[in-house]
């Protein structure tokens, strides 16, 4: 007689939570770390709001989200590290086709500003990722032969630079996440997301509209190039 393994029928609900293209729509919107309205989210997909609310009822009882009522609005966002790395590896794994034609000029530019610099979740990612992690990696001060890890002149780096590091927790402090548009790992984990947070508390970084695209200040470029060697051509 076949036992059968407990962890199929809950990776199956799993499964069958995000095989659904609006309940998809709404866990990439919210990898921007942010907690949206159900109003903003049913917009944001195109479908009604009493039909939205069932699709977030599913979510937050499987896990995936997490909601609180302020007044008469309802918020939802991600309900952690885990759902959003979730979320992340498998969008990687589904990366549009670089070569296929954008449908606007509207998508193309949001697809242009997506690529330069976002968030995902909660630490930076395309080329404003990349470039951050190969100049970390290039200082000493990130280490990527057998998994991401930071160095000892890397923690010392983050404290000199006043990025404020979380040890707390099980979170590994470095973490690499394949980048969607660039094909390539960018830090996450503690260390990118303290980096992130840093450079938009700072004004590093500002974002663009209300999505996940982000781009660097003129005070960000300077910052970047007097601590990173970064040049500021490669942040624009």
């Amino acid at each position: 007689m076949t036992t059968r393994d407990p962890r199929a029928t809950a990776l199956a609900r799993l499964a069958a939570l995000i095989a659904d293209e609006t309940r998809a729509t709404c866990l990439l919107a919210l990898l921007d770390g942010r907690a949206w309205t159900a109003g903003e989210l049913a917009r944001h997909a195109g479908v009604a709001a009493s039909t939205l609310s069932e699709h977030l009822g599913r979510l937050v009882a499987g896990g995936l989200l997490t909601e609180e009522r302020q007044g008469r609005h309802r918020y939802v966002r991600l309900a952690g590290v885990g759902a959003a790395q979730l979320v992340e590896d498998l969008a990687a794994q589904v990366a549009p086709d670089p070569a296929a034609r954008p449908r606007s000029l509207r998508e193309s530019n949001a697809g242009s500003a997506m690529a330069r610099g976002r968030t995902c979740y909660d630490h930076l990612a395309g080329r404003l990722g990349i470039v951050l992690t190969d100049a970390l990696t290039a200082r000493g001060l990130l280490r990527q032969e057998t998994g991401f890890a930071l160095t000892d002149a890397g923690l010392a780096w983050f404290a000199s630079a006043g990025v404020a590091l979380d040890h707390k927790g099980r979170r590994p402090l470095a973490r690499a996440c394949l980048d969607w548009t660039e094909r390539r790992p960018h830090l996450a984990g503690a260390a990118g997301a303290a980096l992130c947070r840093h450079a938009l508390d700072t004004g590093w970084c500002v974002r663009i509209g209300s999505g996940r695209a982000v781009k660097v200040t003129a005070a960000g470029e300077r910052a970047l190039s007097d601590l990173l060697g970064v040049e500021a051509a490669a942040l624009r």
